[in-house]
Protein backbone atom coordinates (compact mmCIF):
# COMPACT_ATOMS: atom_id res chain seq x y z
CA UNK A 1 0.00 0.00 0.00
CA UNK A 2 1.22 3.60 -1.05
CA UNK A 3 1.50 6.62 1.67
CA UNK A 4 1.35 9.87 0.02
CA UNK A 5 2.17 12.34 2.38
CA UNK A 6 1.33 15.86 2.47
CA UNK A 7 4.26 18.39 3.13
CA UNK A 8 4.31 20.30 6.90
CA UNK A 9 4.60 23.72 5.00
CA UNK A 10 1.37 22.75 2.81
CA UNK A 11 -0.79 21.37 5.31
CA UNK A 12 -0.90 24.85 7.81
CA UNK A 13 -2.45 26.90 5.46
CA UNK A 14 -5.06 24.58 5.14
CA UNK A 15 -6.09 24.33 8.16
CA UNK A 16 -5.72 28.08 8.98
CA UNK A 17 -8.33 28.52 6.36
CA UNK A 18 -10.99 25.44 7.82
CA UNK A 19 -10.68 27.46 11.40
CA UNK A 20 -11.53 31.17 9.22
CA UNK A 21 -14.60 29.66 7.49
CA UNK A 22 -15.97 27.78 10.78
CA UNK A 23 -15.79 31.18 12.39
CA UNK A 24 -17.41 33.24 9.92
CA UNK A 25 -20.06 30.30 9.68
CA UNK A 26 -20.73 30.73 13.64
CA UNK A 27 -20.73 34.56 13.97
CA UNK A 28 -23.49 34.25 10.57
CA UNK A 29 -25.76 31.74 12.62
CA UNK A 30 -25.31 34.11 15.94
CA UNK A 31 -26.61 36.97 13.97
CA UNK A 32 -29.77 35.52 11.94
CA UNK A 33 -30.12 34.12 15.51
CA UNK A 34 -30.23 37.04 17.34
CA UNK A 35 -31.88 39.22 14.58
CA UNK A 36 -35.06 37.04 14.48
CA UNK A 37 -35.56 38.00 18.15
CA UNK A 38 -37.77 41.19 17.78
CA UNK A 39 -37.67 44.44 20.23
CA UNK A 40 -41.41 43.22 21.34
CA UNK A 41 -39.27 39.95 22.78
CA UNK A 42 -36.46 41.34 24.39
CA UNK A 43 -38.96 43.65 26.25
CA UNK A 44 -40.78 40.60 27.48
CA UNK A 45 -37.88 38.68 28.17
CA UNK A 46 -36.81 41.49 30.56
CA UNK A 47 -40.09 42.00 32.21
CA UNK A 48 -40.49 37.82 32.47
CA UNK A 49 -36.45 38.29 34.45
CA UNK A 50 -37.65 41.44 36.59
CA UNK A 51 -40.86 39.19 37.69
CA UNK A 52 -38.98 36.47 37.90
CA UNK A 53 -35.99 38.38 40.21
CA UNK A 54 -38.60 39.77 42.17
CA UNK A 55 -39.88 36.36 43.62
CA UNK A 56 -36.20 35.27 44.43
CA UNK A 57 -35.10 34.98 47.76
CA UNK A 58 -32.16 36.41 47.15
CA UNK A 59 -32.84 39.51 45.17
CA UNK A 60 -31.23 42.55 46.23
CA UNK A 61 -34.80 44.91 45.40
CA UNK A 62 -37.15 43.09 48.83
CA UNK A 63 -33.56 42.47 50.59
CA UNK A 64 -33.31 46.32 50.92
CA UNK A 65 -37.03 47.13 50.96
CA UNK A 66 -36.76 45.13 54.23
CA UNK A 67 -33.76 46.81 55.60
CA UNK A 68 -35.22 50.10 55.32
CA UNK A 69 -38.37 49.09 56.89
CA UNK A 70 -36.74 48.64 60.19
CA UNK A 71 -36.93 44.75 59.97
CA UNK A 72 -34.63 42.58 62.16
CA UNK A 73 -32.53 39.90 60.15
CA UNK A 74 -30.59 37.03 61.32
CA UNK A 75 -27.61 37.72 62.37
CA UNK A 76 -24.45 36.41 64.33
CA UNK A 77 -24.14 39.40 66.56
CA UNK A 78 -25.85 39.17 70.11
CA UNK A 79 -27.92 41.63 71.25
CA UNK A 80 -31.07 44.25 71.09
CA UNK A 81 -30.74 45.38 67.19
CA UNK A 82 -28.55 43.44 66.14
CA UNK A 83 -30.52 42.51 63.21
CA UNK A 84 -31.96 45.84 62.09
CA UNK A 85 -29.49 47.05 59.66
CA UNK A 86 -31.17 50.62 58.85
CA UNK A 87 -32.99 52.50 61.67
CA UNK A 88 -35.66 54.21 60.11
CA UNK A 89 -35.91 57.08 63.22
CA UNK A 90 -32.15 57.59 63.01
CA UNK A 91 -33.24 60.38 60.18
CA UNK A 92 -36.02 62.03 62.38
CA UNK A 93 -33.46 62.61 65.07
CA UNK A 94 -30.93 63.98 62.34
CA UNK A 95 -33.66 66.82 61.42
CA UNK A 96 -34.26 67.12 64.81
CA UNK A 97 -30.77 67.78 66.19
CA UNK A 98 -29.71 70.01 63.05
CA UNK A 99 -33.13 71.95 62.04
CA UNK A 100 -34.26 72.55 65.68
CA UNK A 101 -31.80 72.06 68.45
CA UNK A 102 -28.99 73.89 67.05
CA UNK A 103 -30.81 76.55 65.20
CA UNK A 104 -32.75 77.97 68.15
CA UNK A 105 -30.59 76.64 70.63
CA UNK A 106 -27.57 78.77 68.67
CA UNK A 107 -30.23 81.78 69.22
CA UNK A 108 -31.03 80.86 72.68
CA UNK A 109 -27.50 81.33 73.89
CA UNK A 110 -26.41 84.31 71.81
CA UNK A 111 -29.57 86.27 73.31
CA UNK A 112 -28.53 85.27 76.53
CA UNK A 113 -24.90 86.35 75.99
CA UNK A 114 -25.98 89.46 74.40
CA UNK A 115 -28.62 90.75 76.77
CA UNK A 116 -26.18 89.80 79.80
CA UNK A 117 -23.74 92.42 77.84
CA UNK A 118 -26.31 95.01 77.44
CA UNK A 119 -26.97 95.14 81.41
CA UNK A 120 -23.27 95.37 81.72
CA UNK A 121 -22.85 98.17 78.74
CA UNK A 122 -26.07 100.04 80.36
CA UNK A 123 -26.47 99.53 83.82
CA UNK A 124 -22.66 98.23 84.78
CA UNK A 125 -22.24 96.14 87.84
CA UNK A 126 -24.41 96.05 91.12
CA UNK A 127 -22.25 98.75 93.03
CA UNK A 128 -22.41 98.62 96.85
CA UNK A 129 -24.51 101.51 98.79
CA UNK A 130 -22.61 102.08 101.25
CA UNK A 131 -18.55 101.72 102.25
CA UNK A 132 -17.26 98.39 103.67
CA UNK A 133 -17.17 98.23 107.55
CA UNK A 134 -14.43 95.70 107.29
CA UNK A 135 -16.54 93.96 109.59
CA UNK A 136 -16.71 89.94 107.83
CA UNK A 137 -19.04 87.20 108.12
CA UNK A 138 -18.57 83.79 106.47
CA UNK A 139 -20.40 83.24 103.90
CA UNK A 140 -19.54 79.44 102.71
CA UNK A 141 -16.93 76.83 103.84
CA UNK A 142 -14.00 75.67 102.62
CA UNK A 143 -16.31 72.38 101.93
CA UNK A 144 -19.14 74.12 100.45
CA UNK A 145 -16.35 76.22 97.74
CA UNK A 146 -14.79 72.96 97.16
CA UNK A 147 -18.27 71.53 96.54
CA UNK A 148 -19.26 74.63 94.00
CA UNK A 149 -15.48 74.95 92.27
CA UNK A 150 -15.92 71.09 91.63
CA UNK A 151 -19.27 71.56 90.08
CA UNK A 152 -18.04 75.06 88.10
CA UNK A 153 -15.40 73.89 86.27
CA UNK A 154 -16.66 70.61 85.51
CA UNK A 155 -19.22 72.39 84.09
CA UNK A 156 -17.44 74.92 82.51
CA UNK A 157 -15.46 72.14 80.84
CA UNK A 158 -18.69 70.25 79.88
CA UNK A 159 -20.30 73.25 78.23
CA UNK A 160 -17.50 74.35 76.10
CA UNK A 161 -16.69 71.14 74.98
CA UNK A 162 -20.63 70.65 74.14
CA UNK A 163 -20.75 73.98 72.34
CA UNK A 164 -17.67 72.90 70.25
CA UNK A 165 -19.19 69.43 69.56
CA UNK A 166 -22.37 70.97 68.79
CA UNK A 167 -21.64 74.27 66.54
CA UNK A 168 -17.76 74.04 66.10
CA UNK A 169 -18.67 72.55 62.07
CA UNK A 170 -20.75 76.16 61.25
CA UNK A 171 -18.11 78.34 63.19
CA UNK A 172 -14.54 76.80 63.94
CA UNK A 173 -14.50 74.41 60.94
CA UNK A 174 -14.67 77.46 58.40
CA UNK A 175 -11.77 79.32 60.39
CA UNK A 176 -9.78 76.56 61.16
CA UNK A 177 -9.87 74.02 58.71
CA UNK A 178 -11.63 70.83 58.70
CA UNK A 179 -8.16 69.11 59.86
CA UNK A 180 -7.36 70.69 62.93
CA UNK A 181 -11.30 70.59 64.25
CA UNK A 182 -11.29 67.44 63.59
CA UNK A 183 -8.74 67.02 66.24
CA UNK A 184 -10.34 69.75 68.44
CA UNK A 185 -13.61 67.64 68.12
CA UNK A 186 -11.46 64.28 69.04
CA UNK A 187 -10.55 66.14 72.30
CA UNK A 188 -13.70 67.72 73.31
CA UNK A 189 -15.40 64.19 72.86
CA UNK A 190 -13.19 62.78 75.61
CA UNK A 191 -12.92 65.48 77.52
CA UNK A 192 -16.95 65.40 77.58
CA UNK A 193 -17.33 61.98 77.85
CA UNK A 194 -14.94 61.45 80.83
CA UNK A 195 -15.59 64.85 83.15
CA UNK A 196 -19.41 63.92 82.65
CA UNK A 197 -19.74 61.69 85.77
CA UNK A 198 -17.18 64.00 87.71
CA UNK A 199 -19.82 66.84 87.20
CA UNK A 200 -22.71 64.29 88.41
CA UNK A 201 -21.44 63.34 91.16
CA UNK A 202 -20.45 67.14 91.93
CA UNK A 203 -24.20 67.72 91.84
CA UNK A 204 -25.29 65.08 94.15
CA UNK A 205 -22.28 66.69 97.08
CA UNK A 206 -23.58 70.33 96.10
CA UNK A 207 -27.45 69.46 97.05
CA UNK A 208 -27.06 67.84 99.82
CA UNK A 209 -24.65 70.65 101.03
CA UNK A 210 -26.81 73.55 100.11
CA UNK A 211 -30.27 72.25 100.15
CA UNK A 212 -31.34 74.04 103.67
CA UNK A 213 -31.09 77.05 102.71
CA UNK A 214 -32.79 77.01 99.47
CA UNK A 215 -36.17 75.99 100.47
CA UNK A 216 -39.15 78.27 100.61
CA UNK A 217 -39.19 81.72 102.08
CA UNK A 218 -41.61 84.66 103.23
CA UNK A 219 -39.97 87.41 100.67
CA UNK A 220 -39.47 84.85 97.78
CA UNK A 221 -42.60 85.85 95.73
CA UNK A 222 -41.71 89.60 96.73
CA UNK A 223 -38.55 88.97 95.30
CA UNK A 224 -39.63 88.61 92.27
CA UNK A 225 -42.74 90.53 91.77
CA UNK A 226 -39.85 93.50 92.01
CA UNK A 227 -37.66 91.97 89.98
CA UNK A 228 -34.76 91.06 92.29
CA UNK A 229 -34.67 94.62 93.77
CA UNK A 230 -34.70 96.11 90.22
CA UNK A 231 -38.13 97.99 91.65
CA UNK A 232 -37.25 98.27 95.46
CA UNK A 233 -35.15 96.54 98.26
CA UNK A 234 -36.34 92.96 98.96
CA UNK A 235 -34.93 91.33 102.22
CA UNK A 236 -33.67 88.19 101.37
CA UNK A 237 -32.09 84.95 103.53
CA UNK A 238 -29.03 83.30 103.37
CA UNK A 239 -29.95 82.63 99.41
CA UNK A 240 -32.55 85.06 97.19
CA UNK A 241 -35.33 83.61 95.25
CA UNK A 242 -32.84 83.84 91.87
CA UNK A 243 -30.41 82.10 93.91
CA UNK A 244 -33.16 79.67 94.74
CA UNK A 245 -34.55 79.41 90.81
CA UNK A 246 -31.10 78.71 90.14
CA UNK A 247 -30.48 75.44 92.47
CA UNK A 248 -33.69 74.00 91.66
CA UNK A 249 -33.87 74.80 88.57
CA UNK A 250 -30.67 74.82 86.73
CA UNK A 251 -28.69 73.12 88.84
CA UNK A 252 -30.86 70.38 90.41
CA UNK A 253 -33.42 69.88 87.23
CA UNK A 254 -31.16 70.38 84.84
CA UNK A 255 -28.24 68.83 86.36
CA UNK A 256 -30.20 65.98 86.59
CA UNK A 257 -31.51 65.86 83.10
CA UNK A 258 -28.55 66.19 81.49
CA UNK A 259 -26.54 63.36 83.81
CA UNK A 260 -28.69 60.91 83.36
CA UNK A 261 -29.25 61.04 79.51
CA UNK A 262 -25.66 61.38 79.61
CA UNK A 263 -24.69 58.11 81.24
CA UNK A 264 -27.31 56.78 78.78
CA UNK A 265 -25.13 58.80 75.85
CA UNK A 266 -21.58 57.50 77.68
CA UNK A 267 -22.34 53.72 78.51
CA UNK A 268 -23.89 52.56 75.22
CA UNK A 269 -22.49 49.37 76.37
CA UNK A 270 -25.89 48.58 78.49
CA UNK A 271 -27.49 47.32 75.30
CA UNK A 272 -29.81 50.18 75.03
CA UNK A 273 -31.54 50.54 71.84
CA UNK A 274 -30.86 53.42 69.47
CA UNK A 275 -34.24 55.06 69.74
CA UNK A 276 -33.03 55.69 73.33
CA UNK A 277 -30.21 56.75 72.68
CA UNK A 278 -31.52 59.12 70.29
CA UNK A 279 -34.64 60.52 72.57
CA UNK A 280 -31.66 60.69 75.39
CA UNK A 281 -29.75 62.82 73.13
CA UNK A 282 -32.72 65.52 72.18
CA UNK A 283 -33.42 65.87 76.03
CA UNK A 284 -29.55 66.04 76.53
CA UNK A 285 -28.63 68.84 74.37
CA UNK A 286 -31.94 70.60 74.75
CA UNK A 287 -31.52 70.70 78.59
CA UNK A 288 -27.72 71.39 77.94
CA UNK A 289 -29.03 74.37 76.06
CA UNK A 290 -31.26 75.80 78.31
CA UNK A 291 -28.48 75.07 81.44
CA UNK A 292 -25.56 76.70 79.82
CA UNK A 293 -28.14 79.86 78.97
CA UNK A 294 -28.67 79.80 83.12
CA UNK A 295 -25.53 79.78 83.91
CA UNK A 296 -24.24 82.74 81.93
CA UNK A 297 -26.19 84.78 83.89
CA UNK A 298 -25.57 82.67 86.86
CA UNK A 299 -21.74 83.43 86.16
CA UNK A 300 -22.09 87.40 85.29
CA UNK A 301 -23.90 87.66 88.74
CA UNK A 302 -21.25 85.89 90.45
CA UNK A 303 -18.01 87.19 88.69
CA UNK A 304 -18.51 91.14 87.39
CA UNK A 305 -21.84 91.97 87.64
CA UNK A 306 -21.77 92.36 91.44
CA UNK A 307 -19.25 93.93 93.67
CA UNK A 308 -18.11 91.61 96.74
CA UNK A 309 -19.85 88.02 94.99
CA UNK A 310 -16.75 86.29 93.66
CA UNK A 311 -15.23 87.14 96.95
CA UNK A 312 -18.03 85.43 98.89
CA UNK A 313 -17.11 82.23 97.21
CA UNK A 314 -13.28 82.70 96.41
CA UNK A 315 -12.09 83.80 100.01
CA UNK A 316 -15.64 82.55 101.83
CA UNK A 317 -16.52 85.66 103.55
CA UNK A 318 -18.07 88.74 102.97
CA UNK A 319 -18.30 92.37 104.25
CA UNK A 320 -21.33 93.60 107.01
CA UNK A 321 -22.39 95.83 104.50
CA UNK A 322 -22.83 93.38 101.48
CA UNK A 323 -24.43 90.85 103.44
CA UNK A 324 -26.92 93.92 104.62
CA UNK A 325 -27.54 95.05 101.40
CA UNK A 326 -28.10 92.08 99.61
CA UNK A 327 -29.47 89.28 101.97
CA UNK A 328 -30.80 91.07 105.01
CA UNK A 329 -32.90 88.94 106.73
CA UNK A 330 -29.68 86.71 106.86
CA UNK A 331 -28.05 89.48 108.59
CA UNK A 332 -30.26 90.30 110.68
CA UNK A 333 -30.48 86.35 111.65
CA UNK A 334 -27.15 86.96 112.48
CA UNK A 335 -27.08 90.15 114.27
CA UNK A 336 -29.64 88.15 116.34
CA UNK A 337 -27.53 85.51 116.93
CA UNK A 338 -29.84 82.92 114.95
CA UNK A 339 -26.78 82.17 112.95
CA UNK A 340 -23.38 82.19 113.84
CA UNK A 341 -21.06 84.86 111.92
CA UNK A 342 -18.19 82.37 111.85
CA UNK A 343 -19.66 78.66 110.44
CA UNK A 344 -15.58 76.83 110.60
CA UNK A 345 -13.14 76.43 112.63
CA UNK A 346 -10.53 77.63 109.41
CA UNK A 347 -12.80 80.71 108.79
CA UNK A 348 -12.72 82.24 112.78
CA UNK A 349 -8.74 81.41 111.65
CA UNK A 350 -8.45 83.38 108.51
CA UNK A 351 -10.54 86.20 109.89
CA UNK A 352 -9.66 86.91 113.13
CA UNK A 353 -10.85 90.48 114.74
CA UNK A 354 -12.65 91.41 111.77
CA UNK A 355 -15.34 88.58 112.68
CA UNK A 356 -19.15 90.70 112.76
CA UNK A 357 -20.03 90.33 116.25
Amino acid sequence: MTTVSMPLKAAAPLTGAVFKWLAIVMFAMLAVLFSGVSHADQTALSKEQAARQAEQPGNNAPVWRAASSGESFVTQAKGRETGVLINKSGEVWREIRNDRIIQYGGWLVSLAFLAIMAVYLLKGPIKLPEKRTGRLIERFTSAERLAHWTMAFSFVALGTTGLLLMFGKYVVAPVLGLTAFSWIAILCKNVHNFVGPLFSVSIIVFFVMYVKDNLPEKNDMLWLKKAGGLFGHVPAGRFNMGEKVWFWGGVTALGIAVSVTGYILDFPNFDQVRLTMQQAHVVHATAAIVFISMALGHIYIGSIGMEGALEAMRDGYVDETWAKAHHEDWYNDIKAGKVPAVRSKQGAEVMGSQVLS
